[in-house]
């Protein structure tokens, strides 16, 4: 059974529970239920493969990044625009209060349905969405708020306007800029965190990942048709690539993994914002205190770290192959 037809059991379970548990007379068709939803939630979200983890990623259900906006963020207000060429709605930048505080947000926005993905590109972004966000990410540095990106996109858009817009030096400003910015940055993989896409909101001085969410050079689909010519080989691929979240924290990239519930954060999606939110305000309250030329300093020592590999981060990298 794949993840996504056990995911669509699941949600028939959660359908049949809530069916009965009203009535009475079904209590013991009520346990029955809740042993077997138990047994497949085991199943799906204890012990998943990589695979199994990018299909959970990529689950339509999965909450987007505005929930997480409406959830922990008040009085958001979302400003659009490059100021020159168009606003990009798959890209959404704008101002909020977090627990009392101005901070601004940066995140890539995958569609609820297919309307809203269709409008939103699927989570994939054009130069102008890479020229907004940069717009008001130096905004924040001007008046001193920091900063907050949400990332979920399978990568940036790869159709011939946005390379003629410039699509690939919109993503390395973004990189440069972002690297020098004196206020705090932290940025936040929800879904999938594909390619240079996803790199261009990563460059920060701490980095969340959701437990099942990703990040990658490029999908396993494409690292398996440039290696091995063959994209039905996404599956191996994905195994190879150490794209998980836990991966990605022992070997030094991520910061925090946090967990999601049992039950599937698709079926919950706000059981995470309490944890997320202690985490934030944890890890802004101690980047407040560094001096803006240390803030940006640690930065760059982060980075310059990135391709450095330890005894046991080599063996971590070698041990299925060994």
């Amino acid at each position: 059974m794949t993840v996504t037809e056990k995911l669509e059991a699941l949600q028939h379970l959660h359908d049949q529970l809530n069916q009965t548990r009203n009535e009475p007379a079904m209590i013991s068709v009520t346990t029955e239920l809740e042993e077997q939803l138990h047994q497949l939630q085991n199943e799906t979200f204890v012990n998943c493969s990589a695979w199994d983890k990018v299909q959970l990623a990529r689950h339509p259900k999965r909450p987007n990044a505005m929930t997480y906006i409406q959830a922990m963020f008040t009085d958001f207000i979302e400003l659009h625009g490059d100021r020159q060429s168009k606003d990009d709605p798959s890209m959404i930048t704008g101002l909020a209060f977090f627990m009392g505080r101005p901070v601004t947000i940066v995140a890539q926005a995958k569609g609820r349905d297919m309307q809203e993905n269709i409008l939103r590109n699927f989570g994939m972004n054009g130069p102008e969405g890479y020229r907004k966000s940069l717009r008001i990410m130096k905004q924040a540095e001007k008046f001193n708020r920091p900063i907050i990106t949400f990332i979920d996109t399978p990568g940036a858009y790869p159709g011939i306007t946005a390379e003629e817009k410039g699509q690939g030096e919109a993503i390395a400003r973004n990189l440069l800029e972002m690297s020098t910015l004196r206020v705090p940055i932290i940025a936040i993989v929800i879904g999938e965190g594909g390619s240079g896409g996803a790199l261009a909101l990563s460059v920060c001085d701490r980095i969340y990942m959701l437990e099942h969410a990703v990040y990658s050079i490029l999908s396993p689909e494409g690292f398996a048709t440039i290696l091995w010519k063959d994209s039905k080989r996404a599956q191996e691929a994905a195994e190879l690539m150490k794209m998980t979240a836990q991966d990605l924290k022992e070997l030094g990239f991520a910061d925090t993994v946090l967990p999601e519930p049992i039950e599937g954060i698709q079926f919950n999606p706000y059981a995470l914002i309490g944890l997320l939110s202690s985490q934030l305000q944890k890890d802004l309250t101690i980047l407040d205190k560094l001096r803006k030329e240390r803030l940006v300093a640690l930065r760059y020592q982060r980075y310059r770290k990135f391709g450095e590999t330890s005894e046991k981060q080599r063996w971590f990298l070698t041990k299925e192959n060994s």
